[in-house]
């Protein structure tokens, strides 16, 4: 019988960078029928390229609730809603992360305090209005409220690092106004630090700075923030 001679050479194929034998083993011509078994080609070694993984920014945004925690300059955090002010922690929770049930704020201490079931839970340094003494009478009198109020809505994206409205003017302070032929004025808050400082940093730590409102460090007002709730009371005492 006649042997199919062996290939001296064949041309490689290429697949993925890989290589192709060129040996191929002699092949007999004699027909299976008569003993003889034709040896089976290997067929030619093919690497598969391991997976490419997807190329793409990391997220290193830090997403909470609505929005990203941005830096001061530039421009308040979009925080998450804390839970609300009757959530169970449990009788071994600490109260390093108690909510407030209510407000407290000493006008001659500078003081903001933080009270659950009647006890205080944390106190914060404040600054008050450019006329800190006495309560609030009209519109444009740099002096911050007295009296007790609630606090009734929150703003991450107020011109300081965060707000909370405070509800004044209540009725009394309208009716005061309004007889002496004044507007009460509005808008008094608890916030944090200007976004766009036009002063120092010395200039709002050490003096009442604002047209009324209660302002606290940033680090300080991000903690009131998710320890408060809308709805909550707030008591601002001379």
């Amino acid at each position: 019988m006649g042997v199919v001679p062996t290939l001296a050479s064949a041309t490689p194929s290429p697949g993925f960078g890989g290589s192709v034998s060129t040996d191929v083993t002699a092949v007999s011509s004699q027909p299976a029928s008569a003993g003889t078994v034709s040896p089976a080609i290997p067929a030619p070694a093919v690497p598969v390229p391991a997976p490419i993984a997807p190329v793409g920014p990391a997220n290193s945004t830090f997403s909470s609730g609505g929005g990203s925690f941005s830096s001061v300059s530039g421009g308040a955090p979009s925080l998450p809603a804390p839970p609300p002010a009757n959530a169970n922690y449990g009788a071994g929770s600490s109260s390093s992360y108690a909510m407030a049930d209510k407000v407290l704020v000493i006008k001659h201490e500078r003081v903001l305090r933080l009270l659950r079931r009647g006890q205080v839970i944390a106190q914060y340094p404040i600054k008050l209005g450019l006329n800190p003494y006495g309560p609030k009478q009209r519109a444009g009198d740099f002096r911050t409220p007295e009296g007790k109020y609630d606090l009734v809505a929150r703003n991450p994206q107020s011109d300081f690092y965060l707000s909370i409205k405070i509800s004044y003017p209540n009725r009394e302070d309208a009716a005061v106004a309004g007889e002496n032929g004044y507007e009460p004025g509005g808008l008094i808050m608890i916030h944090g630090q200007p976004n766009v400082p036009k002063r120092p940093p010395e200039h709002y730590a050490t003096r009442d700075w604002t047209d009324g409102c209660i302002a606290l460090s940033n680090a300080d007002m991000v903690d009131v923030w998710m320890r408060t709730t809308v709805g909550i009371a707030i008591e601002i005492r001379p």
